[in-house]
């Protein structure tokens, strides 16, 4: 029956049209007089055109989606044009353009993607939508949806044409500097500005040539075997391995702790430590410690994708993977509350002679609770190095690690 209904729906309107211009053409007959035709005949191109739409082709349009980068940062604007296309030049008074996106998609938009255009005679025209701050995540497009009517608001006509589109937003970040920890003593922690280096003299393996490898790092044999430039895997200090421990519960805060995991995460890399990521929410992803251009990508696609998913706090989530965990020399929680609990779980990790950092994230003008502040001086008793960071601050985590 719902297939059916379009054409039922579409049958019963055509039908009141001709009704009701058999009703003016029968006044016209019977009335006679100027005013009577006049009546007829004005009212008979309308008519005319709402017939003539009934049979319109709009299936036949072609659509054309253009998306200049299909991969952009979160908060910035996202221009779509849409060209379309059609071969019968039958004038249309108004056409509504919508986008047709997924359900999920459509809950994160803060932007209508739906407009009105008056196309005419005009085969080929163009139009743009502009979605500001386009929120982080994959956002899927499904189709486009036309919609034409004549003046008398009878006949109306729509389509959705499929036309599919996957855009991928990164998480904004902040430039930041860090400053690897060299020392640990009982007063606190000391940081170097010297860049992480490798070992060259130990050789450990081979990998795919990266951006910024050294020409003296090339495996001459490996690369003649597999045809591809292959380097030299050294072995890098394990002091400077970090592993990133994403909080994934729920918050009004996650939005956030993704930019500062973003930032984080490239600044690392940029000093050229290798790092990791932990994160446990409906799925389990962890991402083993590494370095370099494509390491970077890996967890920055994450990290366009994650949601705040998770069924259980942080301090449960360690308790789980401690074994993994244990085994990681610098670990860093991305977080938006802290509690005992997770103090006391995040010092478990120190047992091991892991250095391990919590850092808090919150909003421009939110204030410490007396709580936190009681949790932040336990934190330097317990070998647990705890930052509150606020956002906009990003760059300023580093500063003064010396305590």
């Amino acid at each position: 029956m719902k297939k059916w209904k379009p054409y039922l729906l579409t049958f019963s309107k055509l039908l009141i049209l001709l009704i009701i211009s058999g009703i003016v053409f029968s006044y016209a007959m019977f009335q006679g007089g100027f005013v009577s035709w006049f009546l007829f005949y004005s009212f008979l191109p309308f008519a005319v055109y709402s017939f003539l739409l009934v049979f319109y082709p709009i299936r036949d349009f072609k659509v054309e989606r253009m998306i200049t980068h299909k991969e952009r940062l979160a908060g910035e604007n996202l221009p779509i044009r849409l060209r379309i296309t059609r071969t019968v030049p039958i004038p249309l008074f108004f056409m509504i353009v919508e986008e047709q996106v997924s359900d999920k998609t459509a809950n994160r938009f803060l932007t209508s993607l739906k407009s009105l255009v008056i196309p005419g005679f005009k085969r080929h025209f163009e139009m743009t939508f502009t979605i500001h701050r386009v929120p982080r995540g994959e956002h899927e497009f499904m189709g486009i949806r036309l919609k034409v009517g004549d003046l008398l608001g009878l006949i109306e006509k729509e389509v959705v044409i499929p036309f599919e589109n996957r855009i991928l937003i990164y998480p904004a970040y902040e430039d930041m500097v860090y400053r690897p920890v060299e020392h640990q003593y009982e007063q606190g922690m000391t940081s170097s500005n010297v860049k992480v280096q490798r070992d060259t003299t130990m050789a450990i393996g081979v990998r795919d040539y990266q951006p910024g490898d050294r020409f003296s790092w090339i495996n001459w044999k490996a690369t003649a075997r597999k045809n591809e430039i292959m380097t030299k895997e050294f072995e890098q200090r394990r002091s400077h391995d970090v592993m990133i421990l994403l909080d994934r519960d729920s918050s009004g805060q996650f939005e956030r702790v993704v930019n500062y995991a973003s930032s984080l995460t490239r600044a690392i890399l940029k000093k050229g430590a290798q790092c990791g990521l932990t994160s446990i929410g409906s799925e389990r992803t962890v991402i083993p410690s590494r370095d370099g251009e494509g390491q970077l990508q890996a967890i920055q696609y994450h990290l366009a994708k994650v949601e705040a998913d998770s069924e259980q706090p942080l301090h449960k989530v360690i308790e789980t993977e401690r074994l993994s965990l244990v085994q990681q020399p610098i670990i860093m929680a991305i977080t938006s509350r802290i509690d005992q609990k997770l103090l006391e779980e995040m010092r478990r990790l120190t047992l091991r002679n892991a250095q391990v950092f919590i850092f808090v994230i919150k909003s421009n003008n939110e204030k410490l609770t007396s709580e936190e502040v009681k949790l932040r001086a336990k934190s330097a008793q317990s070998g647990v190095w705890v930052r509150f960071v606020h956002e906009g601050e990003f760059s300023d985590s580093f500063v003064g690690v010396k305590r």
